[in-house]
């Protein structure tokens, strides 16, 4: 059983600005201020010092990591990805120099070549792989042959149209969904002001279609700024959710939607939601909330589906292992896929897009998704 933690002795929280993950993201911007010439000198540097002046073998590395630049440096022409190179290339640089003091050239050739593999993969080639998730959940609140398709969406963290986001539409009008949900974060961090971003997060959302509606809620305060996301949903056929619930009802049974704004704060958020949910909820009730880290209070209040996102699934995976970072203050317990949390059940969206600011543009062992939900009523009144 997952119990609620409390966490308000905290001072900063993720997805706020000015947490650590958010400073060191964008002290590492710093990089891409420098010089072309001088950065390829300081990476020369670094290749030499890894293989104390050894210069067939230094110059080897030296060309490894140019040629990461290179990869990186072309996303932005080609329209997979639109971050700086030269912080993610010292991030790069830093693992491949770990495997040169560790091991010897000979050895670590092998090593090198297969990094700028996973270089291609991860930045070139899984971003883009973006799947449709199926789940099924029945419940005794919808009538004996009710089937609601529920199709959950999340961070979508626009920079500019690219074949994912072509997909996505293409993905959305092959599924037919009876409800759209879009769990926050539109626009990608770098990219929150951005006239182009606004327009192209616009043009995106704007094609969203399902016969019950399309309702969101806002993301991380750090991504979804509060000045920003009444100019992208200004006019489109959806329906903003600040803090509120709605009964939506259709020919087969109706459904308790909750949409709260998130503020990472549980504490905070919580109360919100128990004044939103004063007695045990009759109706099946969905939580439309950024976090997942609400779902402790969320399945105390009995609610019965919590749709979430915000972890991106750590975007890196290690098979066995799961997410490197989670960005959820219940660490990986929260960090993807379905979990039952009492009687509730929660969903982590590994999102569609990807992290901002200096951060990599890249996916390992985690593809963007979508998820439809086919919801199963199992109640046969006598």
């Amino acid at each position: 059983m997952i119990t609620e933690k409390d966490f308000s002795h905290l001072n900063r929280f993720p997805g706020e600005t000015g947490n650590i993950f958010d400073v060191v993201l964008h002290k590492f911007e710093v990089f891409q201020k420098i010089p072309s010439v001088v950065f390829g000198g300081m990476l020369f540097l670094f290749a030499a010092l890894a293989y104390h002046l050894e210069w067939p073998v230094f110059l080897g590395l030296w060309g490894f990591f140019l040629f990461d630049w290179l990869l990186v440096g072309l996303l932005p022409h080609y329209q997979r990805s639109f971050g700086p190179a030269k912080p993610v290339v010292v991030i790069l640089a830093v693992l491949r120099g770990v495997v040169a003091f560790v091991l010897p050239f000979s050895f670590t050739f092998i090593l090198q070549a297969i990094g700028t593999l996973l270089v291609v993969y991860s930045f070139w080639i899984e971003p883009h792989r973006l799947g449709i998730t199926y789940q099924k959940l029945t419940t005794p609140k919808f009538p004996s042959g009710t089937k609601l398709r529920m199709l959950h969406l999340g961070d979508l963290h626009v920079e500019r149209i690219t074949q994912r986001e072509r997909s996505l539409q293409g993905k959305i009008d092959f599924l037919k969904p009876d409800i759209i949900l879009f769990s926050g974060d539109i626009l990608n961090l770098s990219y929150r002001t951005d006239p182009t971003a606004i327009a192209h997060a616009r043009q995106i959302i704007g094609q969203w279609k399902a016969p019950l509606g399309v309702f969101l809620v806002s993301g991380s305060p750090a991504v979804d700024l509060v000045e920003t996301i009444p100019v992208i949903l200004q006019d489109l056929p959806v329906h903003w959710m600040e803090g509120e619930k709605k009964t939506i009802a259709w020919s087969e049974g109706k459904l308790d939607l909750i949409g709260l704004t998130c503020t990472h704060r549980p504490n905070i958020d919580g109360e919100k939601l128990k004044s939103l949910i004063p007695h045990p909820p009759e109706n099946f009730t969905v939580l439309l909330y950024h976090s997942p880290d609400l779902a402790p209070a969320a399945a105390k209040l009995g609610v019965d589906l919590q749709l979430s996102g915000h972890t991106h699934g750590g975007q890196v995976r290690i098979p066995g292992f799961g997410a490197l970072v989670t960005g959820s203050l219940y660490g990986k317990l929260f960090e993807a896929g379905r979990i039952a949390v009492g009687n509730m059940v929660l969903y982590v969206t590994r999102g569609i897009g990807l992290e901002g600011a200096a951060a990599p543009r890249l996916r390992l062992f985690c593809p963007p998704e979508i998820i439809l939900w086919q919801i199963q009523g199992s109640n046969n009144p006598k």
